[in-house]
């Protein structure tokens, strides 16, 4: 079926669907809350995340930042740290950002005009149109991930869902079938059908209001829809930090520079191995680099695996003595000095929380004994 032809069924499909919605909706602490602040936050949150990993952190940050002026004023180091485990931390920060310029360019209050919202830090297409439609009834159509499941299923759309002309086709079709005044409803009906109905795997075809018009259904397999880009290898890394105590107990953390991946979040100083380079010269060599100093790696304390989208790492921690330098930040925006007690209070990557855990998890007797420091960095 053919976008000009889509007029037609418009109003019928959109019917069937927000019926369907209406039956079958989750209640969820964002829908039906009418305010642009909260709506802008549950998006940046839903962008790549499931659903139930969102709604304790969406609570928790409101908690923390309730309105878009305690978001704008609050340093960027707690807004990391409300986001900490919730992952693809560039959202944060461009919340952050956005919340920033929403004070200070328009006093406060979300504007309206769609290119402007589009100029926002973070703010996609899809954003866009999600908080317009929700927060403000605009008739603009989202295509997230589910939605595009959907209508690449319905419409028979073999081609690559990731290509551009295979999005801009998505994006007239879901346009087609907006019934005006209610996107905001529309959008997230489509969008529940994708996540509760129309699965990746193992569709409840049988629930869904659209399965008379499906061609993914009618073709026997509907999971064949959409194509999905070949899937590259992902390359895997190696890489060794340090843990280097200090005589009062306090072991050695730096902060990542802001821009760039996990920016701003607090790690424990090292490097990527380079190639014919032990684990433990790599340790020395990137504590060197990063905060300035000399120190000799005594044992491996623990090794932990952690997958990013497009590369997976294996991180060494080494038990370290200082034994000559200045601590200062070279490759890093900051050094800070923590006992295991606090670390809780910095935002750390998931793979390095695992890490400073060990600290307070009754590991860290034992790398006392291994750490016979002489004297202080």
């Amino acid at each position: 079926m053919v976008v000009s032809a889509l007029s037609d069924a418009r109003r019928r499909l959109s019917g069937l669907l927000l019926r369907w919605y209406e039956a079958h909706r989750r209640d969820l602490p964002w829908r039906g809350v009418g305010d642009a602040y909260r709506v802008m936050v549950s998006e940046f949150m839903l962008q790549q995340t499931q659903v139930d990993t969102v709604i304790p952190y969406y609570e928790r940050f409101l908690e923390a930042f309730p309105d878009v002026e305690a978001l704008a004023r609050a340093p960027l180091s707690a807004v990391l740290k409300a986001w900490e485990g919730l992952g693809y931390y560039a959202r944060a920060r461009n919340l952050h950002r956005a919340a920033q310029e929403i004070v200070s360019r328009f006093g406060g209050r979300m504007p309206e005009d769609r290119e402007v919202v589009a100029g926002l830090p973070g703010f996609g297409p899809y954003t866009t149109a999600a908080v317009l439609s929700i927060a403000f009834h605009q008739d603009c159509a989202a295509v997230d991930g589910n939605v595009a499941r959907v209508l690449c299923r319905v419409f028979g759309i073999a081609e690559e869902a990731s290509l551009p002309e295979t999005r801009a086709r998505l994006a007239d079709l879901a346009q087609a079938l907006l019934p005006r005044g209610r996107a905001g409803d529309y959008n997230q009906a489509l969008m529940e059908l994708g996540a509760l109905v129309c699965r990746p795997k193992a569709p409840a075809c049988e629930a869904c209001p659209w399965k008379g018009v499906c061609q993914a259904w009618a073709s026997g397999d509907p999971e064949r829809l959409p194509v999905k880009a070949r899937r590259r290898e992902r390359p895997h890394r190696e890489e060794a930090v340090g843990m280097v105590r200090r005589r009062d107990g306090r072991y050695l953390i730096a902060r990542r520079p802001e821009q760039g991946l996990l920016g701003g979040l607090w790690e424990l100083p090292g490097g990527r191995r380079e190639k014919g380079e032990t684990l433990g010269d790599c340790c020395v060599r990137g504590v060197r680099e990063e905060v300035g100093v000399e120190v000799r790696a005594v044992e491996r304390f623990r090794s932990v695996k952690h997958a990013y989208t497009h590369f997976s790492v294996t991180i060494h921690a080494f038990c370290c003595t200082y034994l000559s330098g200045r601590v200062r930040p070279l490759r890093c925006a900051e050094v800070a000095w923590v006992r295991p007690e606090e670390m809780g209070l910095y935002a750390f990557p998931r793979a390095h929380r695992r890490l400073v855990e060990g600290l307070v998890g009754g590991d860290e007797e034992g790398l006392f004994r291994l750490l016979p420091v002489t004297r202080d960095p």
